[in-house]
């Protein structure tokens, strides 16, 4: 589906005609028509109440709106490349997006960019316009918007006017049953735009990888961790050692699961203020009294508190929400069970321990708690029913699984564990394998003695939350990232053009789905934090790649991208992770919420920008150093695309086909620095397939 992007108003109305690929447009209305009958942008705020606070997680009952605000200009801030038309990538008519030759002042984050919601706004100009040609009063229903606009009178239209505006309108339908038609029945319209946005990702990457080498280990980073690919490489055969350690544990045993003792007799009023022994109580309580704030610094907490980060946060959260005493959790049990889980964090692991957990937790219960989604601090204003969007029931599951989501990480990735032939790889079929094995373990360590923090949950609620967890950690896999970003963003742009702009939250699969963008947000949330903070962070990572890129050199096998400590550019990889990967998902996160991720933009934009000041002038690596542990460095690397639909879909072969030209295009890229950019890549295909192939599980 080509490439089509306009205003979402709520309901498209007069003056929006929009033109098909390949043909020039033109308004036909008189300018005073226009201002006229211009639809002015009001923000309303219409939420239905939704049913009894106890309403099961996985009912289809209805649940409070969410009001989504349309989004305003922001003249200081960069849309992220979701926004960029066709003729960015190839001027050539075929290719033209179909509001290419319409002036608009509205900022990016107003385009409609996923193919099923472009549709169907498209359908509904088609219908304001019939309406017009005929000559009838368009009744007010679910179909008008909130504040209904009178209609263009027939006789207000020149006979030019009139005669254009319905060869228009009919080009306007043509093109919208051209799109119907190739729609493949067994797909998704999530899907659609999945496929789209990796078509586009991957024309970026092509351009990066294309100017400089270090482009390149920056292009194949982003492919190989973030789209389902899996890199062909050849399996070495395991050594002597593996094979007696893998005859020592049975294939049906959870591995990483330790016998450990925390006896406790607590109660409320003998359990330790914040869950965990320590000397410094005082400075402590100082740092968590910005534990509901965005950019509490958690390491500061973990020097406070013995080390203990994510006890410490688990406890206060849960003491904060009250959920120990909804669900009836015994303290001594809540803290046995806080304090295993997070001795089954390794410690020895830079990146993926329980400091991560813990900041993800964390994250997750303050966007929990945004004003967009927590109807209850907006009441007292708007004369709500004070019901918030979510149960409590899926807010302990949300926090639970931001817990539990990388518990017993080795510090490799999926891939290295496939590529390894590892036992966990051969448990779970090399699909989200570590996410698989942290399910494993969390719920396993339930099991343990005195730790079943949900023995007085019924048996529904315990199925409604095991649930709603694997739901959530299983989306942690960083190979799903392009198709959760297409999930959200379908289903936001799709309730723009429609309704009023509410989108009822009233099945569970929508539900579910904001939660585990959710947590696939806290999980990438390190760019959004205080630079202080973030640079600590990309320390950390930086660190667990290099050491497993040793671990390949070691064993013989090509490194993996920004694994190899020899050659990896960090302040580029920065600033690539966030124009690709970070930005586009909170873009889209701060579309549903408008306007309370806005300071969040703001830092991300800061922070890029620094990484981007940091990028060395001179980046190239000493002549002697040039060739070390290269694999293959002078290879050029290219991307190729396999879309299954380009069979079957004409305009994605149009897609496809110019992307053979795009060397000799202008770069859509949002910076000239990548320009000096060197590195090392080999060939990549990306394929749309479900399979893992993160070089880290971030």
């Amino acid at each position: 589906m080509p490439s089509k992007a306009f205003p979402a108003t709520g309901l498209l109305r007069l003056p929006a005609i929009l033109a098909r690929p390949g043909t020039d447009m033109h308004f036909s209305f008189s300018e005073e028509d226009i201002k006229r009958h211009k639809l002015s942008k009001s923000v309303s705020f219409d939420v239905e109440n939704g049913p009894s606070p106890g309403r099961s997680p996985l009912d289809s009952q209805a649940s409070p709106g969410l009001v989504l605000h349309p989004s305003f200009p922001q003249s200081q801030r960069r849309e992220s490349f979701l926004y960029r038309s066709d003729s960015d990538y190839d001027m050539s008519p075929k290719t033209m997006s179909r509001n290419s030759s319409i002036t608009s002042e509205a900022h990016a984050e107003d385009l409609i960019v996923t193919p099923f919601a472009q549709v169907l706004a498209s359908l509904r100009s088609v219908r304001s316009n019939f309406s017009i040609l005929a000559n009838v009063t368009t009744p007010t229903n679910k179909r008008s918007p909130v504040s209904s606009q009178p209609t263009v009178p027939k006789a207000t239209l020149s006979e030019e006017t009139y005669q254009q505006l319905a060869k228009e309108t009919l080009e306007e339908l043509d093109w919208c049953l051209d799109q119907l038609e190739t729609i493949q029945t067994y797909r998704s319209v999530s899907e659609m735009a999945s496929n789209k946005f990796k078509r586009m990702l991957n024309r970026e990457l092509t351009h990066l990888s294309e100017m400089s080498r270090s482009g390149n280990q920056v292009s194949e980073y982003i492919s190989s961790t973030f789209l389902d690919k899996q890199n062909d490489v050849e399996i070495p055969s395991p050594t002597q050692k593996e094979r007696e350690k893998k005859k020592k544990q049975p294939m049906c045993q959870i591995s990483g699961v330790k016998k450990l003792m925390h006896s406790s007799s607590l109660t409320n009023s003998t359990a330790p203020r914040f869950g965990v022994k320590t000397d410094q109580e005082d400075s402590l309580a100082r740092e968590l009294d910005d534990l509901n704030k965005w950019g509490l610094n958690i390491f500061r907490v973990a020097e406070f508190s013995n080390n203990r980060p994510l006890s410490c946060i688990m406890f206060a959260i849960f003491q904060e929400r009250d959920l120990m005493k909804t669900f009836k959790i015994p303290v001594d049990t809540f803290i046995t069970y806080i304090m295993t889980l997070e001795d089954h964090y390794h410690a020895d692991v830079a990146y993926h321990n329980s400091l991560h957990a813990a900041d993800v937790m964390q994250s997750t219960h303050v966007l929990l708690s945004t004003p967009a989604l927590d109807l209850l601090n907006l009441s007292p204003v708007c004369g709500l029913s004070g019901q918030a969007v979510f149960t409590d029931l899926e807010i302990l599951a949300a926090l639970f699984a931001a817990a539990i989501h990388d518990v017993d990480h080795p510090g490799v990735s999926n891939q290295f564990l496939i590529n390894t032939n590892s036992e966990l790889a051969l448990m779970y079929n090399d699909e989200s394998v570590l996410e698989n094995h942290h399910l494993a373990v969390g719920f396993k360590l339930l099991q343990e003695e005195n730790c079943d923090i949900f023995q007085n949950l019924s048996k529904r609620q315990r199925q409604s939350l095991r649930k709603m967890v694997i739901d959530m950690v299983l989306a942690t896999d960083m190979s799903k990232h392009m198709s959760l970003l297409a999930d959200l963003k379908t289903m936001v742009e799709t309730k723009k053009v429609t309704s009023s702009g509410v989108l009822l939250l009233d099945h569970y699969t929508d539900r579910i789905q904001v939660l585990r963008n959710m947590v696939h947000c806290a999980d990438l949330s390190n760019p959004t934090k205080p630079l202080e903070i973030y640079r600590q962070w990309t320390d950390r990572i930086m660190e667990e790649f290099f050491r497993q890129g040793d671990k390949e050199r070691e064993r013989g096998m090509e490194i993996s991208p920004m694994c190899d400590k020899h050659t990896a550019s960090v302040e580029k990889s920065q600033v690539g992770f966030i124009d690709y990967i970070v930005h586009p998902l909170w873009e889209t996160w701060a579309d549903l919420v408008h306007p309370d991720a806005q300071d969040i933009l703001d830092t991300l934009e800061d922070n890029r920008n620094w990484y981007q000041s940091m990028i060395p002038q001179s980046p190239s690596p000493p002549f002697y150093e040039q060739d070390k542990d290269s694999h293959g460095a002078t290879e050029k690397f290219q991307f190729e695309l396999t879309l299954e639909e380009e069979d079957s879909e004409g305009t994605e072969k149009d897609d496809s086909q110019g992307e053979d030209s795009m060397s000799d295009g202008k770069s859509p890229l949002g910076y000239d620095e990548c320009q000096d950019m060197d590195g090392q890549m080999q060939a990549t295909h990306i394929e749309i397939v479900t399979h893992d192939a993160s070089p880290v599980d971030t």
